[in-house]
């Protein structure tokens, strides 16, 4: 037996490492498997770690394409705050799977400015530049070759200056290493040794995925009461009606709860009442009765052309429809009888009814979908397109983490086949790796953990997470639903209403509100629940909003003054940068936001206290809103019409009775520093999908 060792080794055809290190190129979604995440008009951020061997200047082109195959070049810039990274960013204007590539390069122009400037400085002469000087003059001549009139006399003006001997030395090098020409390379590099890298994936969706209000009602609910004050169950006329004042509030959805038969078998009385009494409507997640499925009206409420009335409405005032997407079945569901393998039949011959320990749900049936996947994913898709074909874009879709996930990327990728613009909201409370994981199959939102934060230190790492994991998932931050009316609305005054819809609707573009939120409705069925008492999902609640507004006992106007305040100012409808400012006072917290492409700078300053008056100096951090440390700036607050001038350090008070924040219009930008501000930091901490 031998003891030596024979090796052999092979070329691949594509080098796993390229003449350029290319690495942690970002948006970049599991390892390139699946695609990140724009909107139409976003500012998208791109990132990558570039490096090569020696002092030779590496830099790096972000190469585009777009879907209908069109591409384009973006020279990147080097990364503010770390050494190695290149950025740029890109505006998509259409929806569709866009493409990008980052490529490295060898900067022979800057390697030479950068060997020429040293030399100079050092005080070397023309003598010794001499081979410097011819190289020069070569390198100019290769660029001007491949740039195009009128910049290409930018370039040959340096060449000839660099060539006549008869000029000071100092003359003939200014006019090469002047911004001019810097500019001009920067539009019409000059590259060698080109490295490509790999070709990431970015869905664009169209822009209300990103930036929308909601507001949630229940069309049962808008019938009013009858002579002697009995609810009367509502119709899509009524419902119509109700809409005029969601759309003065200035929301741009609104979502309605399943609208469908619901199920008389096992149907659950008020407050989630095992017996029911007469009258008792039941929950409308119970979907399903003789009078039909999925794909069918509650009779009371009306048919497909009363419905289809009520959304002509609803498109005038400019409201789109979300519908509730609920993948489960009361007892008496058409799909029991008909397709009883969609579900769990226990060994009795029953079937299974939905269970999250002590709670039972005896009305309703879960699905399971591995018995008849095939039958079952294309009832539903039938059932779900039923919907879009009248017009439904956008569908709420009931505890979508409850469902296996390779079920929801097939789904919603079927949907989008034919009908791109669908948005598909996934209510999942759940863990983050769930949460993600559906954001990453194609939902296009998703309700967040918000409603938990609460302190000053958890609604700021909250915000940097939603920062953080921007490429992949868009938080929807609902302030209240009909299953949370969290502690803190429960005893926190009418001001903690003000608190949360501020929070909402500044520190992410897509927010929504529950009915009954504008009255500050805060009972709860009992002590330590966040069930409403008498909640509307088990009966029905018509509500009087005008009396209420009359009497100003109602928070619509301050709701409609913070949905304004979204439209008219750009910075609060972005999602990928935040920046939290230094505050004396835990209970008072500050952070900004700025719009990459207006310039638009707005700066956030809420109490978190409900109860009381809180006052702390606040210390603007200058460069996270394109200022000068030290300078003075007008501040205009957009709550009050109140202006002041600040500077670096400002006193604040707010008074939860009369005001419990600022939102502060900054000026604008200057144009030179927005690109600068449109990244985050990228820290080692940071999520990656």
């Amino acid at each position: 037996m031998s003891n030596s060792t024979t090796r052999t080794t092979s070329t691949p055809a594509t080098p796993a490492i390229g003449r350029f290190g290319i690495d942690d190129v970002r948006p970049q979604i599991s390892g390139r498997t699946l695609p990140s995440k724009a909107v139409v008009g976003e500012v998208v951020p791109i990132f990558a770690l570039v490096w090569r061997e020696g002092h030779d200047a590496v830099a790096a082109t972000l190469e585009l394409m777009q879907p209908d195959g069109e591409q384009f070049s973006v020279h990147m810039q080097q990364e503010v705050y770390r050494p190695d990274y290149v950025h740029a960013v890109f505006v998509p204007d259409s929806p569709g799977l866009w493409r990008f590539r980052v490529d490295a390069w060898s900067d022979v122009m800057a390697t030479w400015r950068n060997a020429v400037t040293k030399k100079f400085d050092a005080g070397q002469g023309a003598a010794e530049l001499a081979n410097d000087i011819a190289h020069g003059i070569e390198l100019f001549d290769a660029a001007a070759a491949q740039t195009p009139e009128p910049d290409r006399a930018v370039l040959e003006r340096a060449r000839r200056a660099l060539a006549d001997d008869t000029l000071p030395l100092d003359d003939r090098l200014r006019p090469g290493l002047g911004e001019e020409v810097v500019e001009v390379l920067d539009a019409y590099p000059l590259r060698e040794l080109v490295t490509r890298g790999p070709v990431c994936d970015i869905l664009v969706e169209r822009r209300e995925a990103l930036v929308n209000s909601w507001y949630e009602l229940f069309p049962r609910s808008t019938g009013g009461v009858d002579a002697v004050g009995n609810p009367v169950h509502g119709t899509w006329e009524t419902t119509a009606k109700a809409l005029d004042r969601v759309a003065a509030m200035g929301f741009d959805t609104v979502y309605f709860p399943p609208i469908h038969p619901i199920g008389t078998e096992n149907r659950k009385g008020r407050n989630n009442a095992l017996v029911i009494e007469d009258g008792d409507v039941g929950s409308p997640w119970a979907v399903g009765s003789a009078d039909g499925g999925h794909d069918a009206f509650h009779p009371e409420l009306g048919g497909e052309a009363e419905f289809l009335a009520m959304k002509v409405h609803a498109d005038e005032l400019g409201l789109e429809i979300a519908l509730d997407f609920a993948l489960q079945a009361a007892p008496d569901h058409p799909w029991a009888a008909e397709h009883p393998e969609f579900f769990t039949v226990l060994d009795d011959g029953t079937i299974a009814y939905a269970e999250n320990p002590p709670k039972k749900y005896q009305d309703i049936y879960p699905i399971n979908f591995d018995n008849a996947p095939e039958a079952l994913y294309e009832e539903i898709y039938r059932v779900l397109m039923y919907w879009v074909n009248l017009g439904i874009t956008t569908f709420r879709v009931d505890n979508p983490h409850t469902k296996p996930v390779n079920f929801w990327h097939w789904l919603i990728a079927k949907v989008h086949e034919t009908h791109p613009e669908v948005i598909f909201l996934a209510e999942a409370f759940t863990r983050p790796p769930r949460m993600y994981g559906l954001s990453k199959a194609g939902f296009s939102q998703s309700y967040t953990h918000f409603t938990w934060k609460t302190t000053k230190a958890e609604l700021t790492d909250f915000a940097q997470l939603l920062v953080d994991v921007s490429d992949v998932s868009r938080p929807n931050l609902f302030v209240n639903t009909p299953d949370i009316l969290h502690a803190s609305l429960q005893t926190g005054g009418r001001a903690a209403f003000a608190v949360r819809a501020t929070l909402a609707a500044t520190m992410s573009p897509l927010w929504g509100v529950y009915s009954g939120f504008e009255l500050y409705e805060h009972e709860p069925v009992h002590q330590g629940s966040e069930e409403y008492l008498d909640s509307e999902k088990y009966e029905l609640r018509p509500r009087d909003f005008a009396a209420a507004l009359e009497r100003g006992d109602s928070l619509e106007p301050y709701i409609a003054l913070l949905n304004t305040i979204r439209r008219e100012n750009p910075a609060l409808q972005q999602l990928r940068q935040i920046r939290f400012h230094e505050v004396s006072n835990d209970q008072i917290i500050a952070y900004s936001k700025v719009d990459a492409i207006s310039g638009n700078a707005v700066l956030v300053v809420i109490n978190l206290d409900p109860t009381a008056t809180q006052e702390a100096m606040l210390r603007v951090d200058a460069e996270a809103i394109g200022l000068n440390p030290g300078e003075s700036f007008p501040v205009h607050d957009l709550v009050t019409g109140a202006d002041y001038t600040w500077s670096t350090d400002n006193y604040v008070r707010l008074a939860p009775e009369s005001n419990v924040a600022h939102i502060f219009r900054l000026p604008d930008v200057i144009a030179q520093r927005r690109e600068n501000l449109a990244f985050r930091r990228i820290s080692d901490h940071d999520y990656r999908p």
